[in-house]
């Protein structure tokens, strides 16, 4: 059974919107700096099992993170909002792409930090409509167009240099997140 909420669609957006959304790109930032160093003493094929493990394990990191920094994550104090939802199904979205990520994988084992990091960054497009600023678009095109420029021109250090460029960009991305939210 779903709630509804007695806001207008415009008051849950500006609700949901009053978010710092920190834990995810922290949580981001921990698993894809452990991947990348983990990379430097591992042999592709295990580094490659440190990448699933860890990306896979973000959203839940992010929610001890959330609990932390007093952050509402899964819309718990906002019942029935709209954008809670979408933003959950924006994460739905980015498991999926492991559907094209493991076959890839399967042919060409250093496929995977160029897959799975540009398609796990995805869910930034939708996130940064809903909340109308420009972080999400930031995020979502400076990691696409930075994970393959490292992935063509590191080819052999793909699982250190990929990973490398998606921390650097979530630190941007939580810096932006912290100024937005003093505003």
């Amino acid at each position: 059974m779903t709630h509804t909420s007695p806001l207008t669609l415009d008051e849950q957006r500006a609700e949901f919107a009053r978010s710092r959304f920190l834990a995810m790109p922290i949580a981001g930032t921990i698993a894809w700096s452990v991947v990348g160093v983990s990379a430097v003493f591992l042999p592709v094929d295990l580094a490659a099992w440190v990448l699933f493990i860890g990306t896979g394990s973000i959203f839940g990191m992010a929610l001890l993170i959330a609990r932390l920094l007093g952050e509402d994550l899964v819309g718990k104090t906002r019942p029935g909002n709209a954008f809670d939802a979408l933003f959950m199904h924006t994460m739905v979205m980015s498991w999926l792409v492991f559907a094209i990520a493991i076959p890839f994988f399967q042919v060409k084992l250093t496929s995977l930090p160029l897959t799975v990091g540009i398609l796990l960054g995805l869910m930034w497009v939708p996130l940064s409509w809903i909340i109308q600023h420009g972080v999400g678009l930031f995020h979502a095109f400076a990691r696409t167009g930075l994970v393959l420029g490292a992935w063509y021109l590191f080819p052999g250090e793909r699982f250190v240099a990929v990973p490398a460029v998606i921390v650097v960009v979530y630190l941007v991305t939580i810096y932006v997140l912290l100024r937005r939210s003093r505003l």
